[in-house]
């Protein structure tokens, strides 16, 4: 099984021992993404900002895989606060079309550098 690394300024880079994205044959896995803006490193303040940070970290990922949120085949979402999960759904709503990726959604007690929301990706990329 071959794999390549993928992996892009547009993103944050990695501050542990992975990678943005690997794909294998026609699958990309997006590592998960907090809300660090890519120029300072820095987490963006609220949640609203995190989820959309998080999100355009995950788009900037997938572009450099050759791909777009419309490859995204599922997704695993980690909450601090799972009352927070109608503010990913409406965020979801604006950069997904249907058919909606499958998704998980995981209430957890922390997240790296004290962030509020994490999300990966799984994306398949068309023939």
């Amino acid at each position: 099984m071959s794999k390549k690394t993928i992996s892009t300024p547009d993103a944050p880079q990695s501050i542990g021992t992975y990678s943005q994205a690997v794909q294998t044959a026609g699958t990309v896995y997006l590592s998960g993404q907090i809300g660090l803006d890519p120029k300072t490193m820095q987490l963006v303040e609220g949640i609203d900002a995190q989820i959309e940070r998080v999100l355009g970290n995950l788009e900037a990922v997938a572009r450099a895989a050759g791909g777009t949120f419309d490859d995204v085949v599922k997704l695993n979402v980690y909450l601090t606060d799972l009352a927070h999960f109608p503010k990913v759904n409406e965020a979801m709503a604006r950069r997904f079309k249907e058919p909606f990726p499958a998704r998980a959604a995981v209430g957890v007690a922390a997240l790296p550098r004290g962030a509020l929301v994490e999300i990966d990706a799984v994306m398949v990329m068309q023939d």
